[in-house]
């Protein structure tokens, strides 16, 4: 399928506590997919689906009043989630989608633009007027995903990354969301 359309076997829908084991897999499954060369292998093979279950567990359990948390599943299960919610830079009018991931089997179906536009929307709805995403600096695909859909890059930065050590990471900006959601 071409990279803008929209591949209906997926379905999107709002992540609640039951989803939270789904989630986890998923998340630790993207990773290393996505993150081999870009992390470090030991890292990535300590990777726990129970860790992350918990996580996804107590998020759904108690999130924050601005806090979305969206999943795309197939007739298989989760493909992937988006995770959003208030900046983490403090802009009380700018959003941050903290995580987007997908499956390898789920890229390039449309599925990653509808999570991203759709957590987008949900935020705009929650008062943000500003959105901020966080990749990877040497995450190419993940860098062209964002620009084809008109995130504006910032300079790169150094933040702490998982398992120690710094990571070289770029914000994508959209200074006006509706740009995003249409």
């Amino acid at each position: 399928m071409a990279h803008d359309s929209i591949d209906t076997r997926f379905v999107l829908f709002p992540a609640g506590p039951a989803d939270a084991e789904a989630l986890g897999q998923a998340h630790v499954t993207s990773w290393r997919e996505t993150y081999r060369g870009l992390l470090p292998d030991a890292y990535l093979a300590r990777m726990s689906a129970d860790s992350h279950t918990r996580r996804f567990a107590r998020a759904l359990l108690h999130p924050g009043p601005r806090d979305v948390t969206l999943a795309a599943a197939d007739r298989a299960g989760i493909v992937g989630y988006a995770q959003g919610g208030p900046s983490r830079r403090g802009h009380p009018e700018e959003a941050e989608v903290a995580t987007l991931y997908l499956l390898k089997s789920a890229q390039n179906r449309g599925v990653g633009t509808r999570l991203l536009t759709e957590t987008a929307r949900a935020l705009a709805a929650n008062g943000a007027t500003a959105l901020m995403v966080s990749v990877l600096r040497d995450n190419v695909a993940a860098r062209g995903f964002y620009e084809h859909l008109g995130g504006v890059a910032e300079p790169s930065r150094l933040e702490p990354g998982p398992g120690g050590g710094l990571l070289h990471e770029v914000a994508y900006r959209w200074p006006d969301i509706r740009t995003l959601i249409g």
